[in-house]
Protein backbone atom coordinates (compact mmCIF):
# COMPACT_ATOMS: atom_id res chain seq x y z
CA UNK A 1 0.00 0.00 0.00
CA UNK A 2 1.60 3.66 -1.27
CA UNK A 3 -1.26 5.88 0.29
CA UNK A 4 0.03 7.47 3.02
CA UNK A 5 -2.93 8.25 4.82
CA UNK A 6 -3.97 4.77 4.78
CA UNK A 7 -6.96 4.31 7.01
CA UNK A 8 -6.78 0.79 9.29
CA UNK A 9 -9.35 1.36 11.63
CA UNK A 10 -11.03 -1.57 10.03
CA UNK A 11 -8.44 -3.97 10.63
CA UNK A 12 -7.41 -2.59 14.10
CA UNK A 13 -11.30 -3.53 15.27
CA UNK A 14 -11.01 -6.88 13.65
CA UNK A 15 -8.01 -7.56 16.15
CA UNK A 16 -9.65 -5.83 19.32
CA UNK A 17 -7.62 -2.68 19.18
CA UNK A 18 -7.81 0.57 19.84
CA UNK A 19 -9.41 3.04 17.04
CA UNK A 20 -9.96 6.43 16.28
CA UNK A 21 -13.45 6.36 15.59
CA UNK A 22 -15.94 2.74 14.85
CA UNK A 23 -15.46 1.79 11.86
CA UNK A 24 -18.20 1.58 9.07
CA UNK A 25 -18.97 -0.75 6.23
CA UNK A 26 -21.97 -1.77 4.53
CA UNK A 27 -22.69 -5.09 2.67
CA UNK A 28 -23.58 -4.74 -0.98
CA UNK A 29 -22.34 -1.28 -0.43
CA UNK A 30 -21.57 -1.49 -4.19
CA UNK A 31 -24.73 -1.68 -5.63
CA UNK A 32 -27.57 -0.67 -7.75
CA UNK A 33 -28.73 2.39 -5.16
CA UNK A 34 -25.95 3.78 -6.83
CA UNK A 35 -27.28 5.55 -10.28
CA UNK A 36 -23.10 5.41 -11.42
CA UNK A 37 -23.40 1.64 -10.78
CA UNK A 38 -26.34 1.22 -12.78
CA UNK A 39 -24.83 3.61 -15.89
CA UNK A 40 -21.99 0.78 -15.55
CA UNK A 41 -24.21 -2.11 -15.16
CA UNK A 42 -26.10 -0.88 -18.76
CA UNK A 43 -22.92 -1.96 -20.46
CA UNK A 44 -22.07 -5.35 -18.62
CA UNK A 45 -23.97 -8.21 -17.28
CA UNK A 46 -22.93 -8.90 -13.80
CA UNK A 47 -20.35 -12.06 -14.59
CA UNK A 48 -18.66 -9.33 -16.96
CA UNK A 49 -18.01 -6.96 -14.47
CA UNK A 50 -15.69 -9.33 -13.20
CA UNK A 51 -14.16 -10.07 -15.79
CA UNK A 52 -12.94 -7.20 -16.38
CA UNK A 53 -10.59 -5.77 -13.59
CA UNK A 54 -10.33 -2.36 -14.18
CA UNK A 55 -14.11 -2.47 -14.34
CA UNK A 56 -14.55 -4.41 -10.84
CA UNK A 57 -12.55 -1.81 -9.19
CA UNK A 58 -14.41 1.22 -10.20
CA UNK A 59 -17.18 -0.41 -8.99
CA UNK A 60 -15.64 -1.74 -6.00
CA UNK A 61 -13.95 1.75 -5.30
CA UNK A 62 -16.94 3.70 -5.67
CA UNK A 63 -18.51 3.78 -1.90
CA UNK A 64 -14.98 4.71 -0.75
CA UNK A 65 -15.32 7.69 -2.84
CA UNK A 66 -19.01 8.47 -2.31
CA UNK A 67 -19.49 7.40 1.88
CA UNK A 68 -16.19 7.92 3.24
CA UNK A 69 -16.76 3.89 4.57
CA UNK A 70 -13.16 2.35 6.42
CA UNK A 71 -13.18 -0.16 4.52
CA UNK A 72 -13.97 -1.97 0.48
CA UNK A 73 -15.51 -5.15 -0.25
CA UNK A 74 -14.09 -6.57 -3.43
CA UNK A 75 -16.97 -6.49 -5.86
CA UNK A 76 -17.97 -10.02 -7.24
CA UNK A 77 -20.41 -12.85 -6.69
CA UNK A 78 -20.63 -15.83 -4.05
CA UNK A 79 -21.15 -18.16 -7.62
CA UNK A 80 -17.86 -16.14 -9.53
CA UNK A 81 -16.13 -19.39 -8.29
CA UNK A 82 -18.38 -22.08 -9.25
CA UNK A 83 -18.27 -21.62 -13.16
CA UNK A 84 -14.74 -22.71 -13.29
CA UNK A 85 -15.09 -26.23 -11.44
CA UNK A 86 -18.25 -26.93 -13.73
CA UNK A 87 -21.54 -25.37 -12.17
CA UNK A 88 -23.72 -24.37 -15.06
CA UNK A 89 -25.03 -21.09 -13.24
CA UNK A 90 -26.06 -17.50 -14.86
CA UNK A 91 -27.76 -14.38 -12.63
CA UNK A 92 -31.00 -13.97 -13.71
CA UNK A 93 -32.27 -10.81 -13.24
CA UNK A 94 -35.36 -10.31 -10.63
CA UNK A 95 -34.81 -14.25 -9.82
CA UNK A 96 -30.26 -14.23 -8.78
CA UNK A 97 -28.75 -17.30 -9.42
CA UNK A 98 -29.76 -20.30 -11.62
CA UNK A 99 -28.56 -23.42 -11.90
CA UNK A 100 -29.14 -25.49 -15.14
CA UNK A 101 -26.98 -28.49 -13.52
CA UNK A 102 -27.75 -29.13 -10.06
CA UNK A 103 -26.32 -31.38 -7.31
CA UNK A 104 -28.28 -35.08 -7.05
CA UNK A 105 -26.21 -37.35 -6.51
CA UNK A 106 -22.55 -38.44 -5.39
CA UNK A 107 -21.57 -38.86 -9.14
CA UNK A 108 -22.68 -35.34 -9.64
CA UNK A 109 -20.49 -34.03 -6.77
CA UNK A 110 -17.43 -36.24 -8.00
CA UNK A 111 -17.84 -34.56 -11.29
CA UNK A 112 -17.04 -31.18 -9.91
CA UNK A 113 -13.10 -30.02 -10.65
CA UNK A 114 -11.09 -28.63 -8.31
CA UNK A 115 -10.21 -24.61 -9.00
CA UNK A 116 -7.07 -22.98 -9.64
CA UNK A 117 -7.39 -19.16 -9.30
CA UNK A 118 -4.58 -18.26 -11.28
CA UNK A 119 -5.81 -19.85 -14.66
CA UNK A 120 -10.05 -19.94 -13.70
CA UNK A 121 -10.28 -16.75 -12.12
CA UNK A 122 -7.24 -14.65 -12.87
CA UNK A 123 -9.12 -11.42 -13.10
CA UNK A 124 -10.44 -11.67 -9.22
CA UNK A 125 -6.39 -11.73 -8.43
CA UNK A 126 -6.03 -8.55 -11.22
CA UNK A 127 -8.70 -6.87 -9.72
CA UNK A 128 -7.51 -7.10 -6.19
CA UNK A 129 -4.12 -6.01 -6.78
CA UNK A 130 -5.35 -2.91 -8.49
CA UNK A 131 -7.92 -1.93 -5.34
CA UNK A 132 -5.02 -2.42 -2.97
CA UNK A 133 -2.81 0.05 -4.88
CA UNK A 134 -5.23 2.60 -5.08
CA UNK A 135 -7.37 1.82 -2.14
CA UNK A 136 -7.51 4.36 1.17
CA UNK A 137 -8.91 1.75 3.64
CA UNK A 138 -8.70 -1.71 3.79
CA UNK A 139 -9.82 -4.30 0.65
CA UNK A 140 -12.04 -7.32 2.13
CA UNK A 141 -12.24 -10.24 -0.29
CA UNK A 142 -14.95 -12.73 0.12
CA UNK A 143 -16.48 -16.35 -0.79
CA UNK A 144 -19.75 -17.96 0.25
CA UNK A 145 -19.64 -20.42 2.62
CA UNK A 146 -19.60 -24.52 1.85
CA UNK A 147 -24.04 -24.49 3.21
CA UNK A 148 -24.64 -21.96 1.35
CA UNK A 149 -22.95 -22.57 -1.68
CA UNK A 150 -24.41 -25.78 -1.76
CA UNK A 151 -28.00 -24.73 -1.56
CA UNK A 152 -27.68 -22.80 -4.56
CA UNK A 153 -26.39 -26.25 -6.24
CA UNK A 154 -29.07 -28.75 -5.17
CA UNK A 155 -31.86 -26.15 -5.20
CA UNK A 156 -31.24 -25.01 -8.44
CA UNK A 157 -31.50 -21.53 -7.62
CA UNK A 158 -32.97 -19.33 -4.82
CA UNK A 159 -35.01 -21.04 -2.35
CA UNK A 160 -37.47 -20.18 0.94
CA UNK A 161 -37.63 -23.65 2.23
CA UNK A 162 -34.17 -25.56 1.57
CA UNK A 163 -35.87 -28.76 1.58
CA UNK A 164 -33.91 -30.45 -1.60
CA UNK A 165 -30.69 -29.06 0.23
CA UNK A 166 -31.92 -30.95 3.52
CA UNK A 167 -32.85 -33.73 2.02
CA UNK A 168 -29.59 -34.50 0.44
CA UNK A 169 -27.90 -34.09 3.72
CA UNK A 170 -29.95 -36.29 5.73
CA UNK A 171 -30.99 -39.11 2.98
CA UNK A 172 -27.07 -39.16 1.45
CA UNK A 173 -24.56 -38.66 4.10
CA UNK A 174 -21.89 -39.49 2.19
CA UNK A 175 -22.40 -37.42 -0.81
CA UNK A 176 -23.02 -34.58 1.05
CA UNK A 177 -19.60 -35.27 3.09
CA UNK A 178 -18.11 -35.17 -0.46
CA UNK A 179 -19.69 -31.64 -1.19
CA UNK A 180 -18.70 -30.29 2.07
CA UNK A 181 -15.13 -31.62 1.32
CA UNK A 182 -15.05 -30.00 -1.92
CA UNK A 183 -16.56 -27.02 -1.47
CA UNK A 184 -14.31 -26.43 2.20
CA UNK A 185 -10.99 -26.84 -0.36
CA UNK A 186 -12.62 -24.34 -2.71
CA UNK A 187 -13.25 -21.70 -0.29
CA UNK A 188 -9.80 -21.88 1.28
CA UNK A 189 -8.24 -22.03 -2.32
CA UNK A 190 -10.17 -19.01 -3.26
CA UNK A 191 -9.85 -16.87 -0.07
CA UNK A 192 -5.91 -17.07 0.24
CA UNK A 193 -5.55 -16.40 -3.84
CA UNK A 194 -7.57 -13.47 -2.57
CA UNK A 195 -5.00 -12.60 0.26
CA UNK A 196 -1.93 -13.53 -1.99
CA UNK A 197 -3.14 -10.82 -4.28
CA UNK A 198 -3.37 -7.70 -1.29
CA UNK A 199 -6.56 -8.49 0.52
CA UNK A 200 -6.36 -7.45 3.71
CA UNK A 201 -9.46 -9.59 5.28
CA UNK A 202 -12.10 -11.74 4.35
CA UNK A 203 -15.49 -12.49 4.79
CA UNK A 204 -17.34 -15.68 4.64
CA UNK A 205 -21.18 -15.56 3.79
CA UNK A 206 -22.90 -18.06 5.22
CA UNK A 207 -26.47 -16.07 4.37
CA UNK A 208 -28.89 -19.05 4.14
CA UNK A 209 -27.44 -21.00 6.93
CA UNK A 210 -29.99 -20.04 9.45
CA UNK A 211 -32.29 -22.45 8.10
CA UNK A 212 -30.49 -25.16 9.97
CA UNK A 213 -31.00 -26.36 13.55
CA UNK A 214 -27.98 -26.19 15.85
CA UNK A 215 -27.57 -29.88 16.01
CA UNK A 216 -27.76 -30.17 12.52
CA UNK A 217 -25.36 -27.33 12.11
CA UNK A 218 -22.99 -29.15 14.67
CA UNK A 219 -22.95 -32.16 12.48
CA UNK A 220 -22.77 -31.45 9.27
CA UNK A 221 -21.55 -27.80 8.79
CA UNK A 222 -19.08 -26.91 11.63
CA UNK A 223 -16.25 -29.35 10.71
CA UNK A 224 -15.74 -27.83 7.38
CA UNK A 225 -16.23 -24.42 8.61
CA UNK A 226 -13.38 -25.04 11.11
CA UNK A 227 -10.76 -26.12 8.64
CA UNK A 228 -11.55 -23.62 6.19
CA UNK A 229 -11.27 -21.00 9.42
CA UNK A 230 -8.17 -22.83 10.65
CA UNK A 231 -6.78 -22.81 7.43
CA UNK A 232 -7.29 -19.14 6.63
CA UNK A 233 -5.88 -18.26 10.21
CA UNK A 234 -2.71 -19.32 9.02
CA UNK A 235 -2.33 -16.29 6.59
CA UNK A 236 -2.77 -14.05 9.71
CA UNK A 237 -5.72 -12.08 7.78
CA UNK A 238 -8.56 -10.95 10.14
CA UNK A 239 -11.54 -13.44 9.52
CA UNK A 240 -15.44 -12.44 9.51
CA UNK A 241 -18.34 -14.98 9.42
CA UNK A 242 -21.84 -13.67 8.40
CA UNK A 243 -25.26 -15.80 8.56
CA UNK A 244 -28.33 -14.11 8.05
CA UNK A 245 -31.05 -15.86 10.39
CA UNK A 246 -28.33 -17.53 12.39
CA UNK A 247 -28.50 -16.11 15.93
CA UNK A 248 -29.31 -19.40 17.29
CA UNK A 249 -26.10 -20.50 16.17
CA UNK A 250 -23.87 -18.07 17.69
CA UNK A 251 -22.34 -20.47 20.35
CA UNK A 252 -21.10 -22.57 17.65
CA UNK A 253 -19.87 -20.10 15.63
CA UNK A 254 -17.97 -18.62 18.34
CA UNK A 255 -16.05 -21.91 18.61
CA UNK A 256 -14.55 -21.07 15.56
CA UNK A 257 -11.11 -19.51 14.95
CA UNK A 258 -12.56 -16.18 13.43
CA UNK A 259 -11.46 -13.24 14.32
CA UNK A 260 -15.21 -11.15 13.69
CA UNK A 261 -18.55 -12.57 13.87
CA UNK A 262 -21.26 -10.61 11.91
CA UNK A 263 -25.22 -10.42 13.62
CA UNK A 264 -28.22 -9.71 11.93
CA UNK A 265 -31.13 -6.96 13.43
CA UNK A 266 -32.48 -10.26 15.03
CA UNK A 267 -29.93 -9.43 18.46
CA UNK A 268 -28.72 -7.07 20.10
CA UNK A 269 -25.03 -6.38 20.28
CA UNK A 270 -25.24 -6.70 24.34
CA UNK A 271 -27.56 -10.16 23.99
CA UNK A 272 -24.78 -12.08 21.52
CA UNK A 273 -22.02 -10.76 23.86
CA UNK A 274 -23.98 -11.69 27.63
CA UNK A 275 -26.27 -14.61 26.55
CA UNK A 276 -24.96 -16.02 24.11
CA UNK A 277 -21.11 -15.78 24.90
CA UNK A 278 -20.10 -14.39 21.99
CA UNK A 279 -16.01 -13.16 22.49
CA UNK A 280 -14.91 -12.54 18.96
CA UNK A 281 -14.98 -9.28 17.21
CA UNK A 282 -18.75 -8.17 16.75
CA UNK A 283 -20.17 -6.98 13.00
CA UNK A 284 -23.43 -5.29 12.48
CA UNK A 285 -26.09 -4.95 12.62
CA UNK A 286 -28.30 -1.91 11.68
CA UNK A 287 -31.88 -3.43 10.08
CA UNK A 288 -31.22 -2.31 6.29
CA UNK A 289 -34.72 -1.50 6.14
CA UNK A 290 -34.73 1.09 8.37
CA UNK A 291 -32.25 3.04 5.68
CA UNK A 292 -36.13 4.17 3.85
CA UNK A 293 -37.02 5.44 7.25
CA UNK A 294 -36.80 8.87 8.78
CA UNK A 295 -33.45 9.95 9.53
CA UNK A 296 -34.60 10.97 13.30
CA UNK A 297 -35.43 7.09 13.73
CA UNK A 298 -32.26 6.43 11.60
CA UNK A 299 -30.53 8.25 14.32
CA UNK A 300 -32.10 7.11 17.29
CA UNK A 301 -31.48 2.79 16.21
CA UNK A 302 -27.65 3.89 15.29
CA UNK A 303 -27.16 5.44 18.82
CA UNK A 304 -28.47 2.26 20.59
CA UNK A 305 -26.50 -0.05 18.41
CA UNK A 306 -23.71 2.10 18.62
CA UNK A 307 -23.63 2.58 22.82
CA UNK A 308 -23.74 -1.38 22.64
CA UNK A 309 -20.96 -1.85 20.37
CA UNK A 310 -18.13 0.68 22.15
CA UNK A 311 -18.89 -1.36 25.42
CA UNK A 312 -16.26 -3.49 24.28
CA UNK A 313 -12.88 -3.26 22.42
CA UNK A 314 -13.80 -4.77 18.61
CA UNK A 315 -16.96 -3.56 16.87
CA UNK A 316 -17.55 -2.33 13.32
CA UNK A 317 -20.28 -1.02 12.39
CA UNK A 318 -22.79 -2.62 9.67
CA UNK A 319 -26.33 -3.59 8.71
CA UNK A 320 -27.81 -6.50 9.54
CA UNK A 321 -27.83 -7.73 5.52
CA UNK A 322 -27.17 -6.22 2.55
CA UNK A 323 -28.72 -2.33 1.46
CA UNK A 324 -31.55 -2.38 -0.81
CA UNK A 325 -31.77 -0.82 -4.13
CA UNK A 326 -34.06 2.04 -3.22
CA UNK A 327 -31.65 3.47 -0.74
CA UNK A 328 -30.34 7.07 -1.11
CA UNK A 329 -26.64 7.58 -1.51
CA UNK A 330 -27.33 10.81 0.62
CA UNK A 331 -29.13 8.70 3.60
CA UNK A 332 -26.01 6.56 3.85
CA UNK A 333 -23.42 9.06 3.42
CA UNK A 334 -25.32 11.04 6.43
CA UNK A 335 -25.35 8.01 8.72
CA UNK A 336 -21.32 6.94 7.68
CA UNK A 337 -20.80 10.69 9.48
CA UNK A 338 -23.01 10.16 12.23
CA UNK A 339 -21.20 7.03 13.28
CA UNK A 340 -17.75 8.48 12.72
CA UNK A 341 -18.48 11.88 14.72
CA UNK A 342 -20.63 9.73 17.74
CA UNK A 343 -17.64 7.57 18.17
CA UNK A 344 -14.76 9.60 17.54
CA UNK A 345 -12.26 9.53 20.37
Amino acid sequence: MTNKTFNDNFLRACRKEPTDHTPVWYMRQAGRYQPEYRKIREKYTFFEMNYFPEVCAEVTMLPIQQLDVDAAILFADIMTPLKPIGVDVEIKSGIGPVISNPIQSLADVERLGELDPLSHVPYIGEAVKILTERLPVPLIGFAGAPFTLASYMVEGGPSKNYYKTKALMYTQPQTWTKLMEKLGDLVITYLKAQIAAGAQAVQVFDTWVGALNREDYQTFIFPVMNRIFTELKKTDVPTIYFGVGANHLLKDMNQLPVDVLGLDWRITIQEAREREGVTTALQGNLDPALLLAPWDQIEAKTREILDQGIQQPGYIFNLGHGIFPQCDVETLQKLTKFVHDYTSR
